[in-house]
């Protein structure tokens, strides 16, 4: 099994840094595994004390193969960080896994990933892996694949990556000019079509509602686990675009992805459960007055 390098993007939060550091440190393939800490400048001076801490901390870390240390001379913003340091990291290693600084793990993260990426390199219909998975009571099978991508704790190819585009007019155009708006939203459950539109006009900086839309327009698909192996805990209200918002909490898998019966193609039972998921929740998201958690699409 190949130990891909994991790129992980900080900023300002020590104690949500730390519990994702010690998740990671849990997989016993971090020992083998390069981390690729790219940690974001601040954006004033009130905000440099709390990233001159999680720095502190990031020169702290032992048990992985190696830590190197990205050190930002001004403040990229999300978009702009993980962007260039995906970029970054696939040119030098051809893949990648990627977490930001309030996603923990499970145990099993590491394997899963190293093991779908190894498997699926060479299919060309497949543009991503991911480690979460919805708390949707109806469950799922071990693993299962739908179109487009997401952005919780993933990984890729140099050959996935290459599809992003960056230009949310242009993939919006595309949308519309084929005729895939009503799919691209979940047969209309959420809205990532306004996401994009917001994205377009300044009013968000998502860069994973382009990546999404990105891979769905090029026919590509994402590997899911059916049992999540990531838990976002940056929806506590700490973060700059948290929502505080719980809906998407999950206990993490106590168990191994098994991923040898699974087959390379879109699972429209999976696609109707997270549409069910998506009217479940949007009541609540809108009462809120949320476009999105984290100032990115939930999924993908």
């Amino acid at each position: 099994m190949s130990h891909t390098p994991i790129a992980l993007f900080t900023f300002n939060r020590l104690w949500h840094t730390q519990q994702t550091v010690a998740a990671l440190l849990k997989n016993p393939e971090a020992a083998d595994t390069d981390l690729i800490v790219y940690a974001d400048g601040a954006r004033d001076e009130k905000d440099q004390g709390a990233v001159d801490e999680v720095r502190g901390f990031l020169k702290t870390i032992r048990g992985f193969k190696s830590v190197e240390i990205v050190e930002r001379e001004r403040n990229y913003g999300l978009a702009a960080s993980i962007i260039d340091g995906v970029t970054q990291t696939v040119a030098r290693a051809g893949r990648v896994i990627v977490l930001e600084d309030d996603l923990v793990t499970s145990p099993y993260f590491l394997a899963y990933m190293n093991a779908a990426l190894d498997r699926y390199e060479t299919a060309e219909d497949v543009a991503s892996i991911h480690g979460y998975c919805y708390p949707i009571e109806e469950g799922f099978p071990e693993a299962f694949f739908l179109r487009g991508a997401d952005c919780w704790g993933w990984a890729t190819w140099a050959r996935g990556w290459e599809l992003f585009n960056p230009d949310g007019a242009a993939l919006l155009a595309e949308l519309e000019r084929r005729d895939l708006i009503y799919e691209f939203d979940y047969d209309g459950s959420y809205p990532y079509t306004t996401m994009l539109k917001n994205q377009i006009a300044g009013k968000n900086n998502s860069w994973a509602i382009r990546w999404y839309a990105s891979a769905f327009l090029a026919d590509k698909l994402t590997l899911y686990p059916g049992r999540s192996l990531v838990h976002n805990i940056g929806n506590d209200d700490s973060g700059t675009h948290a929502s505080g918002f719980r809906s998407f909490d999950v206990v993490l898998s106590a168990s191994a992805i098994d991923l040898s019966a699974v087959t390379a193609k879109a699972l429209q039972p999976a696609r109707d459960a997270f549409i069910r998921y998506f009217k479940r929740t949007q009541g609540s998201l809108l009462k809120r007055g949320l476009a999105r958690l984290k100032n990115y699409v939930t999924r993908p």
